[in-house]
Order: C-alpha cells, then structure tokens, then sequence
C-alpha cells in the first residue's frame, strides 16, 4: 500500500489481510493518509514553502524513469517546507504528499531544480558526500485503523548518517 523507493529510509506499513489493504488502499485514493518525508536538497529554496503542482508520467526519453509528463501523466501534489539551509548550496526541506505517485518527491523537486541530494537517477550523478542512498526519509505515516477506526500514527527517526551530514553541513 505505501511503498518506499530503494534507497529512502523510513516507515513502511504491512497489511496482514484482505480488509487492510482494502482499507488502506482507500485512504490513499481518498489523500486522507498522512504521509511526510524529510530530504536535503540541492541549492537554496528562496521560499519558506511551497506547492508543486505537475502531473507524473513515464519520461518520454528513458522508459526507466518518471517525469513531469503533462501529455500521460496523472495527477500528483507534493506540499514542502523549508526546515533549514545550508550556505546556499542544500536545503533541508519537509514534503507532506497529497497524491502519491512513483518516485513523486524525487521528480517533483528535481522540476524546480533541487534534486534530492544523493539521488542518482534525478539528480548529480556525483554526490560530495559518502552517503548510504539518497537523503529522503519517510517519517512519519498516520492512517485510521482498518479495524479500530482509531487514527494512528508512526514515525521513524533519521538515519545517523543523514544526521550526522545536517550537523556537518555549512550553515
């Protein structure tokens, strides 16, 4: 139901049945599944936030890849919010999903040209930094119950890797 590209960390949900992923699947169409993400970006983001609005397709150019496609592609929302930047050159930004498409957050921010650090197909193919995979981390997921109807939430804290570049990274 909500999967993770390879390479980002964090929160990932398992259905153990039918109704669950019934259910679950359902709060996705809906957009009433919390969903936010935390990236270390590439340049400066002049605006505290923002909204890309771009539908999402198979690239014409590479069949491998997803692009802003306005031709085939289907709706997607990526919400973000600056949380602190770094000396011009990275920003560390907060993106909450409204649609959710594949690799949507690596797509849409590469559109405004400010590909996820790390990211190797939508941005630089070198990276300064030693890093495990791309700086793109699922934090937080919330959702109602299947069978409860209680709302719940779940949050995974960042990896000691990405952590450690937000201490060394210029301000």
């Amino acid at each position: 139901v909500h999967r993770i590209d390879m390479d980002t960390t964090g929160v990932l949900v398992v259905c153990k049945n039918d109704n669950a992923h019934r259910s679950l699947s359902e709060q996705l169409h809906e957009h009433s599944i919390t969903r936010r993400y935390y990236a270390i970006v590439h340049g400066n983001i002049a605006q505290d936030d923002g909204t890309v609005d771009a539908p999402i397709g198979r690239s014409p150019k590479d069949r491998k890849k997803m692009a802003i496609n306005t031709r085939n592609g289907r709706h997607a929302v990526t919400h973000y919010r600056v949380l602190e930047r770094f000396g011009g050159k990275y920003t560390f930004i907060e993106c909450q999903l409204e649609t959710g498409r594949t690799h949507q957050i690596r797509v849409h921010m590469a559109s405004i040209g400010h590909p996820i650090l790390g990211d190797e197909v939508y941005g630089p193919k070198k990276c300064p930094f030693k890093l495990q995979g791309q700086t793109l981390h699922a934090g937080i997921l919330g959702f109602v119950h299947p069978r409860t109807g209680e709302y719940m939430e779940f949050s995974a804290p960042l990896p000691e890797y990405f952590e450690e570049l937000l201490r060394k990274l210029p301000r």
